[in-house]
């Protein structure tokens, strides 16, 4: 049975985007799959949330300065507030990176393309969680993820596994092969330290590409971290422009031939990693374990195993064409279900109600204290697992009271005389039910009736 097209506008701006802004409901209308599908950029990746942003390289040399500066202080008898120095990296640089992503999803015109680059940037999380990554994480998901969305798996996971971001939040910088030269030297010369690290190599397999029911063993994850040994980042002695970024150290890598996952691995150097990701990118395993999670973020906590099909079908077919795969669930009729049943986290929460209310925030103030307060602390997510998908999560009446609190602030903020009911068919059109818009009608005030439509199961969900 086709959909009624006000509420294919209506789901196509509030599930697939970020929640709709005053008169994209009408944008959308005409063709609420076309719509989307025009927001796939095969060549061109995801927007970026701040252009004009410092790269990596230059964010890791500036820590590593303060590091320097932190080490000598003692012997040079001048004064320095380590705690002081690192608190203002992390306030002007992380502050303002996600600032600038924030004001991007509460204004876009691309809802779409922004929810889709924000899954995969939890995907291949970065977290501000380790004081060395704090300020890496934006440029991180610039340079390695938004460019790639729409592009080839192998190349974003590529991407993602060399960056420093990814490189230092889990620790593979300094990991040294066992029978490597650089272990030899470190051993010759008492020096402690530098043994192999395998999380990097854990976290690809488990949450970046086949997934734990793939049946790959530890030994295979021990492997797989041996490949990747000499993975690293140029430092102050590193010749020409390699400083801060990646660089391939062939002294530490592990020598000879690696078997992971059944298969012997007899290239060398850099290349032998390359390789193994390359048919990880490719494995059947990890086409379902792509699919299963899009469906979820999407869709359900239990989506469609119809929709899971597909997607994984797609990814498989198109050897990783991520703008094939997005087509595809654009087009697939299990995403359109009529029921909304994705509960939104904190953040879609906030931005989906600036989007509404037609605002953005315009300093890290608005933002951070909020998230921090609603449990999903900017940039900074629990674990390499990312931010979790399931309602469960952000649905406890604790967290409810606090939605309910901001609701209210914003709307005594900023609805400037407008009329809570207009805001109301705007946001959802077809999605509001004559029981929320009645109540919204009939609040004592018009900042209750914006409190009342961004607090209702209907905004709540998407």
């Amino acid at each position: 049975m086709a959909l009624d097209p006000d509420l294919a506008a209506a789901i196509a701006v509030t599930r697939f985007g970020l929640g709709a802004k005053p008169g994209e409901l009408e944008k959308a209308l005409p063709d609420p799959t076309g719509w989307l599908t025009a927001q796939i950029r095969p060549a061109g990746g995801a927007d970026l949330a701040n252009p004009n942003e410092p790269t990596s390289a230059s964010r890791v040399m500036e820590f590593r300065e303060y590091q320097r500066q932190r080490q000598a202080a003692p012997r040079s008898g001048q004064p320095f507030d380590p705690v002081k120095f690192a608190g203002q990296l992390i306030r002007t640089d992380t502050g303002a990176d996600f600032l600038a992503r924030v004001q991007l999803g509460a204004t876009t015109d691309a809802g779409f393309r922004e929810r889709w680059a924000l899954f995969w940037c939890n995907h291949f999380t970065v977290s501000a969680t380790k004081a060395q990554t704090a300020t890496l994480v934006g440029p991180f998901e610039q340079e390695a993820i938004r460019p790639h969305v729409f592009g080839r798996f192998e190349d974003m996971l590529v991407a993602s596994s060399s960056h420093p971001g990814m490189l230092l939040y889990l620790d593979q910088a300094q990991s040294v092969g066992p029978d490597s030269m650089a272990a030899g030297y470190m051993a010759r010369a008492a020096k402690g330290g530098g043994g192999l690290n395998e999380n990097l190599a854990r976290e690809i397999m488990e949450l970046h590409t086949v997934g734990v029911e793939a049946g790959y063993t530890q030994a295979d994850v021990t492997e797989f971290a041996r490949a990747m040994t000499g993975w690293s980042i140029g430092g102050l002695r590193d010749e020409g422009d390699n400083a801060g970024r990646f660089v391939f150290r062939q002294a530490a890598h592990e020598p000879g031939v690696r078997t992971i996952m059944g298969k012997q691995y007899f290239q060398s150097g850099v290349d032998q990693a390359l390789a193994v990701m390359k048919d990880l990118a490719a494995s059947p395993h990890t086409a379902h374990h792509i699919g299963l999670k899009l469906a979820r973020h999407f869709v359900a906590d239990d989506p469609p195993p119809q929709l899971v099909a597909d997607l994984t079908r797609t990814f498989q077919g198109t050897n990783g064409d991520l703008a094939q795969v997005a087509k595809t669930l654009v087009l697939s009729r299990e995403a359109w279900a009529p029921q909304p049943r994705k509960f939104k986290t904190p953040y879609e929460f906030l931005v989906s109600s600036w989007r509404a209310a037609g605002v953005s925030p315009d300093k890290l103030e608005d933002v951070a204290p909020l998230l921090n307060a609603m449990g999903q602390k900017p940039f900074s997510a629990p674990s390499p697992k990312g931010w979790p998908e399931e309602a469960g999560n952000w649905c406890a009446p604790d967290a409810l009271i606090k939605r309910m609190d901001w609701s209210e602030a914003l709307a005594a903020k900023a609805l400037a005389g407008r009329d809570p009911t207009d805001i109301a068919k705007a946001a959802l059109g077809a999605r509001l039910t004559p029981l929320v818009a009645t109540t919204i009608a009939r609040a004592e005030t018009r900042e209750e009736g914006l409190a009342i439509l961004l607090m209702s199961p209907e905004f709540q969900r998407r």
